[in-house]
């Protein structure tokens, strides 16, 4: 699948092409230093989940459902935790996971792995879900990335691209 996201002013657009041809967009409103679906993007690829966020709009469904998807599994977000759906787990982990290098993104990119771990079993914790193991060459591999990101996204101009291509299948 070919992931193309469009820097705008206030928000960034995504297309989805999946390998059958059918595409999907949706826009969404600038959070953090880069888009939060790019982070969704270099944590799932390098843990190979493909049935997270980015496996889930590959399978077919619309970015915007798998929130739905999430609520109906009986999970909306860590403070609304009633336990998950099995159906949904992945995705939840997936969420928790990005939220810890989102975080790290925001104090500069240099937590270490012990402390990325400890976070990652907290929000996976309180989301009523078990942890996902993350080892230090992954999350090196994934903080390496997201600087590189960091480094070119802020400064990009409305209209250019981030294309990124989703190979992780089942």
């Amino acid at each position: 699948m070919r992931i193309t996201i469009t820097k705008g002013e206030r928000e960034d657009k995504i297309e989805a092409v999946r390998a059958d041809g059918s595409s999907v967009q949706t826009s969404f409103p600038h959070k953090g230093p880069i888009p939060h679906d790019a982070v969704h993007y270099y944590v799932e690829s390098a843990l190979q989940l493909s049935d997270a966020f980015w496996g889930t709009v590959a399978a077919g469904q619309h970015p915007e459902v798998v929130a739905d998807i999430a609520k109906a599994g009986g999970h909306a977000s860590a403070k609304r935790a009633t336990g998950a759906d099995d159906s949904i787990v992945r995705l939840v982990q997936a969420e928790r996971v990005v939220e810890c290098f989102e975080a790290d993104l925001w104090s500069g990119g240099t937590t270490s792995p012990q402390m990325i771990r400890d976070a990652i079993l907290a929000g996976c914790e309180q989301s009523l879900v078990p942890t996902m193991e993350v080892g230090d060459e992954t999350i090196a591999v994934i903080q390496s990335r997201l600087k590189d990101l960091v480094s070119r996204w802020p400064a990009a101009k409305p209209g250019e691209r981030l294309v990124l291509d989703w190979t992780v299948t089942a």
